[in-house]
């Protein structure tokens, strides 16, 4: 009983701890504060899903290179996300509220810079969700009933129903979330280690020069190529390194619920770093398998998109296949949970600051729930809406990645240019002369992705993002910057302490 009573004051005072800080950045408590720091960990990694994006995602790496996409690509994709996590660490610790990256580009680079992270950053979450949704239908479709995929009418009946109830199950309250957020993160690590496991009982003999042997995919399936015919290995290369960028992204999401975190300045970085870290090293470990298994490598690339259910549907027994299936599935549509959550709290956070079109309603939270019901049920449909106009898979998730990346860039740029300067208050966590360093590698590797991604064939990107870049210039020019008060604390770049 004396250790009881001594964790319910520890954590009392936690709460108070948070609520304290958060008063300092200019808000009340409205969010209930109950995640623990496993919570935390779990939301992020369920959003980065290597069962998700790692999974549905897969021939976009195989169909460039080969297994070298894989053995090569996948880690040297993994390190640079680690450099973004680690940068974002920093800044989370200093400042964790529910608006995450706008809160810190506003705070560190005045209100313009959080007003553009905050519009990038909401529009990849709300993509992300899309393609998460997508892909997830797609891989059942390519299970069950491969027909349903030439039926635009059932994907996106299927993705409405899938979005409405993780939707649902967002509204009715954040402990209901945040048990399937931990569910999905023990199953992910459970699947993550029993597919391999189970691939290399079941499949023949390993040829491991696959995962550095580079091959010309190009062209391949020919139905319907996943990148165009005659490219140069190089090229191939750097466009299968979208695999790996697309997949580990979304671990922001354990800076979007800070206000529902517990000791959120040391629990939020952590568990931003946490995510990356076991995503990259399980995510590399599957994937190899799945190159390893593959009962024949030519045959692969000409899978496209079916590949994985290919490869796993031919080498484990059928009772097995389909507990496998089922993990993954799972997995795929918690994933879509915890990103309705991760996009809701940026859509409260920023409309609580007046950044939106009628903020007033957005930024309500439910009395009986707790939860930010109008910003989660805007996030679901527009996510649905998003599907109906762009129906491509490939430049939903270029485009998501590319405004996720640029939503990181702007606040590490100003914590970057901040540091040591207007910056010099720091939360518990923190890098020390490592903070430099790393938050030019972060944007090196994102300015290099961003690129990638608007190499053919998904040029169709580039007139999206600029179309958003020019969209957001003339609206804060053209009054925006006039008429937004950013955070209670509008920026250390406008000399406010």
């Amino acid at each position: 009983m004396p250790q009881s009573n001594h964790s319910t004051a520890t954590g009392r005072s936690a709460h108070g701890d948070d609520a304290s800080l958060l008063a300092r950045l200019g808000y009340v408590q409205e969010l209930s504060r109950t995640l623990g720091a496993f919570s935390n960990f779990a939301i992020s990694l369920s959003i980065i899903c290597i069962l998700a994006g790692g999974i549905t995602s897969f021939h976009i790496g195989y169909c460039s290179v080969g297994g070298a996409a894989i053995g090569l690509g996948w880690p040297l994709v993994c390190l640079f996300s680690l450099a973004v996590a680690l940068s974002m660490a920093q800044i989370a610790s200093a400042f964790p509220t529910a608006g995450g990256l706008y809160h810190w580009g506003a705070i560190l680079g005045g209100r313009g810079c959080g007003w553009a992270t905050a519009w990038f950053n909401l529009a990849g979450l709300v993509t992300v969700l899309a393609a998460i949704n997508v892909g997830t239908f797609r891989f059942l479709a390519a299970l069950w009933s491969p027909e349903w995929l030439e039926d635009p009418t059932m994907e996106l009946s299927a993705v409405l129903c899938i979005t409405a109830s993780q939707a649902l199950i967002n509204h009715l309250g954040i402990k209901l979330t945040s048990r399937l957020t931990d569910f999905s993160g023990y199953l992910i690590l459970v699947v993550a280690v029993a597919l391999p496991v189970a691939l290399a009982v079941y499949s023949g003999p390993w040829h491991l020069e696959r995962l550095i042997t580079f091959t010309n995919h190009s062209g391949l399936p020919i139905e319907a190529p996943v990148w165009p015919e005659g490219a140069s290995l190089s090229i191939l290369f750097l466009l299968g390194l979208l695999l790996p960028a697309y997949t580990i992204t979304g671990f922001d999401a354990s800076a979007h619920v800070a206000e529902e975190t517990l000791s959120a300045a040391h629990n939020v970085p952590r568990g931003i770093i946490h995510s990356v870290l076991v995503s990259g090293l399980m995510g590399w470990l599957l994937l190899c398998v799945l190159v390893l298994a593959m009962p024949d490598a030519a045959e692969g690339a000409r899978q496209g998109p079916l590949v994985v259910p290919w490869i796993i549907g031919s080498v484990l027994p059928v009772w097995l296949a389909k507990a496998m299936f089922t993990g993954i599935v799972a997995a795929q549509y918690l994933c879509g949970l915890a990103t309705v959550t991760s996009a809701s709290r940026m859509t409260y956070a920023f409309a609580r600051d007046g950044g939106l079109p009628w903020s007033d309603r957005l930024r309500r939270v439910s009395q009986r729930y707790r939860t930010p019901a109008a910003a989660i049920w805007t996030v679901a449909i527009a996510a649905v809406l998003f599907t109906v106009f762009t129906p491509v898979y490939s430049t939903i998730t270029v485009v998501c990645t590319i405004f996720l990346y640029i939503s990181y860039m702007l606040p590490i740029t100003a914590g970057l240019l901040a540091y040591g300067h207007s910056w010099r208050s720091f939360g518990p966590w923190q890098l020390g002369g490592w903070f430099r360093p790393l938050a030019l590698a972060s944007l090196l590797g994102c300015s290099t992705l961003i690129l990638v991604g608007m190499q053919p064939p998904n040029e169709a990107s580039i007139p999206v993002v600029a179309g958003m870049a020019l969209l957001l210039a003339v609206a804060w020019y053209g009054g925006m910057r006039n008429r937004f008060p950013g955070p209670p604390v509008a920026g250390l770049a406008e000399g406010i302490a």
